[in-house]
Formats: C-alpha cells, sequence, structure tokens
C-alpha cells in the first residue's frame, strides 16, 4: 500500500515539473508578481512627488488649500463615480469581498486592470490635492486586481486557486508598498483570508518573495520609517504598555465605528447632500479638510509618512493635538468618497498619540512610546494584532521592541473590539457584499458609488 502512495505521489511530482502547461503558468504567475512589485512602485514614486507638490504649494501660502483641497477633491470625486467605479476607499474592503463572492462577472465590478489604474492615478491625485490617505491599502486591491486578471487571461482552475491569486495579489502589495515581506504574508492571513487554506500559502509566498525582490532592487533594503533604537524596560514600563494599548485602542475603535456607520449613510441633510450631489459633498470636504490642515499648521495633510519619521526621530515640532486633528483628517477624506488608504494616515495618528502619553510618563523613553502608540492604534483600527505589530517592527527594524509591542497591540485589539464590535475591513466587505447582491445587473455599479 506505501509503495503504491509513493509512487502515485512520484507520479504527481513529475507531473507538476514536466507538465509544459504548469511552467507557462508558473512563468505568468512570476510576470503577475513582478508585474505588481512595478506598480507598487511607481505608486511609490508617484505619491512621494504628489505629496511634495502639495508641500510646495503649502509653503508658497497656508491658505491656498482652501482653494485647491475642495476642487481636487470634487474632482477626484466626479472621475471615480463616471470613469472608475469600485475603486473608492482603501480597496481593502473590495478585495475581501471578492474573495467571497461567487460570479465571476460580480469579482471583475471591483477587480480588474482599468480600477488599478483608476486606483494609482486617483490616489496620487488625491494626495496631490492635500488629502490624509496613503497608498499601502490600494496596493492590495491594485495588486489584487493584477493577480485576477493574470487569472482571468490564463484560466487557472478551481476557484480556489482564484482565490489564492487574489490574496497572493493583495499580500504582494503589502509587502512591496512596505518593503515588509513577512508582513505581507501575515496580512493576507490575518486580515484578508480569516480562514486561510494551507492549499494557497505557497501560491502567496511566491508572490511576496517575486514582487518583494523586484523592490528590493529598485528601490533598496530600506526601513519604511528608518531604523530606531528605542527600547522599554517591562519590568518599569509595563505602564506605558498598558497606557498606549488601552488608549490607542479605544481611538482606533473609535475611529473604525465611525467610518462603518459612514459606510451606512450619514444623518441628516449631510446624508441627503451626500446621496443627492456626490460631487458638491466632495467638495465640502475638501474645505474642511483644508480648515483642518491651517489649524494644525499644515500638518495634516498627505500620509503622514513625513510627520511620523520625524515623531520616531524626536525633531517634529507638532501641535499638541496633532493626533486628533490628523483622525479627522482622514476621516473626513474617506468619507469624501475619493480613493485612498488609512494604513500610513493611522500610523502618523498613533505616533501623535504616542507623543502625547510620552510627555504624561516621563520616566518611558518618548522613541518607544511612540512606536507603541502606532502600533496600538493600528491595531485599533484593523483588529489584527499580528498584522499590526509585525508591520511596525519591520518598518522600523527594532526587534528589541517586540514584547511591548507584541503586548500592546494585544491589549488595543481588546480594547477596540468594546467599542467595535465587528472588524472595520470586514464590516466594510460585509456592506459591499449586501449592497451588490441587492442591486442586480448594472445597478451593482451605481451602488457601489453609494458605499465606497
Amino acid at each position: 500500500m506505501q509503495k503504491v502512495v509513493n509512487s502515485a505521489l512520484l507520479r504527481r511530482s513529475r507531473h507538476a515539473w514536466l507538465s509544459p502547461r504548469l511552467w507557462v503558468r508558473r512563468i505568468l504567475f512570476w510576470i503577475g508578481a513582478l508585474a505588481v512589485g512595478a506598480a507598487a512602485i511607481v505608486f511609490a514614486v508617484g505619491a512621494d512627488h504628489a505629496n511634495d507638490l502639495f508641500r510646495r504649494l503649502v509653503q508658497s501660502s497656508p491658505y491656498l488649500p482652501l482653494a485647491v483641497c475642495p476642487v481636487v477633491l470634487a474632482l477626484c470625486a466626479w472621475i471615480t463615480r463616471r470613469f472608475f467605479a469600485g475603486s473608492q476607499g482603501s480597496g481593502i474592503p473590495q478585495t475581501i469581498a471578492a474573495l467571497q463572492m461567487q460570479e465571476q462577472a460580480a469579482r471583475d465590478r471591483v477587480l480588474s486592470l482599468r480600477i488599478a489604474a483608476g486606483k494609482i492615478l486617483l490616489t496620487i491625485l488625491s494626495l496631490a490635492g492635500g488629502a490624509s490617505v496613503g497608498r499601502e491599502g490600494p496596493t492590495v486591491q491594485i495588486g489584487a486586481s493584477i493577480m485576477h486578471g493574470l487569472g482571468r487571461m490564463v484560466r487557472f482552475p478551481r476557484r480556489e486557486l482564484q482565490q489564492g491569486l487574489i490574496l497572493a495579489g493583495g499580500a504582494a502589495g503589502v509587502a512591496a508598498a512596505f518593503n515588509t515581506p513577512l508582513a505581507g504574508v501575515v496580512f493576507a492571513i490575518e486580515e484578508m483570508s480569516r480562514s486561510f487554506e494551507s492549499r494557497t500559502s505557497g501560491t502567496v509566498l511566491t508572490a511576496v518573495i517575486v514582487a518583494g525582490i523586484l523592490s528590493l532592487a529598485v528601490l533598496g533594503n530600506y526601513t519604511y520609517f528608518g531604523r530606531t533604537a528605542a527600547y522599554l524596560d517591562l519590568d518599569q514600563g509595563w505602564i506605558a504598555v498598558l497606557l498606549c494599548g488601552a488608549v490607542g485602542g479605544l481611538a482606533g475603535g473609535i475611529f473604525s465605528r465611525l467610518l462603518i456607520a459612514s459606510s451606512r449613510g450619514l444623518p441628516g441633510r449631510l446624508g441627503a447632500l451626500r446621496r443627492e450631489k456626490p460631487i458638491l459633498f466632495a467638495a465640502g470636504c475638501g474645505l474642511v479638510l483644508a480648515v483642518i490642515g491651517i489649524v494644525s499648521g499644515a500638518t495634516t495633510y498627505g500620509t503622514g509618512y513625513a510627520e511620523a519619521k520625524r515623531i520616531l526621530e524626536g525633531t517634529e515640532n507638532l501641535p499638541a493635538v496633532y493626533g486628533v486633528l490628523k483622525m479627522l483628517a482622514t476621516l473626513v477624506s474617506y468619507v469624501s468618497g475619493i480613493p485612498g488608504g488609512i494604513f500610513a494616515p493611522s500610523l502618523a495618528v498613533g505616533a501623535g498619540l504616542g507623543l502625547n502619553l510620552s510627555e504624561l510618563m516621563p520616566y518611558a523613553p518618548p522613541g518607544a512610546v511612540v512606536l507603541m502608540g502606532m502600533v496600538a492604534y493600528f491595531a485599533g483600527v484593523v483588529q489584527a494584532p499580528i498584522t499590526a505589530f509585525v508591520i511596525v517592527l519591520e518598518m522600523t527594524g527594532n526587534n528589541a521592541m517586540v514584547l511591548p509591542l507584541m503586548t500592546a497591540s494585544l491589549i488595543a485589539t481588546g480594547t477596540s473590539r468594546v467599542v467595535c464590535p465587528k472588524p472595520l475591513y470586514k464590516a466594510l466587505a460585509e456592506e459591499f457584499l449586501q449592497r451588490a447582491e441587492r442591486s442586480p445587473g448594472i445597478q451593482r455599479g451605481a451602488r457601489q458609488r453609494e458605499l465606497f
């Protein structure tokens, strides 16, 4: 019996290595993973230039955003609704929803090369207009769209393998966007799947490795926020861990609860304006965004990457309420209906909150408290504790903070669930699926515009 089994396994192995058709699929898959990496690189460079362009604009006059932000956000909302329906928001809920969709046509409405192109162009345009959005979440939908398009072109068999391609594309997007390969794998397991199938693990790992190698070759072996040597002795700093976890989790849970509520409709006249005149509503969001930016001293525009990095380095002079203002700016940007993610802005908010908390605990190293604030708030928003601390560890190269960050992340996730019982991306994906199912045929596109 054992000989028969071994013989069958050997035949399968030979078939897998000698089959020309399987090799064609492997090569096309590797090409797709390289395409994800290339798209992430182009996106990253474009986003950086857009951020720099808006900063130069603000330097010429701090009041120019009062005109620029409303116009750009309105333009983004119009282009999105007119040409790229399905690209709104971060893109992660659409990707999670696509994994659960039974019909090919339904997945095509949220994952396509057209939507990927629109996601890149419109997120860059949003950043050029001062929106508080990030590129990392959108890169998940871009990566998933590229791999989904590949699956359609090559006609990979079985629905499970098609789902594996979407997971692989999303994971590769995270890995290439942050230059964090381990976080890409963890994100696919913990956030996008939550019921990860072992047979797709090789697909995910291969895509992450290929996309990561391309990112490494082009952009170099960098850490997203630079390297920090911050360290916290748990014997003396356990209060700091508890406080950062609780405050970050509470703030992140409130933010998630507000986003989920806004996806189901705003109350009163605001809700009517959003439904009936979405372009005018986006312009109004742009005006609010500009006012927040002026109050913050122009620190709440864009991804928040530069501010978070300087906070970690101890060189940033920020208003005391920076964390709260950045949170509001991110909420307004998301609600406006434009494409853009919340990863980088959330890390910036967490850095601001950590800076506030470090002033209450002078006995704890400020850099360590800021790191825990970033992890705690991010974990509170997405309720994915392993992803949260792994991604910050890889972005800062600080392995000495493993235990404090892990503990703060777990505390924050538990605290967030008290305020927001359902994880943000899961709730938004379910809303998306429900509205899509209630809207047959062509009407689904219109429903998508209302949700994201």
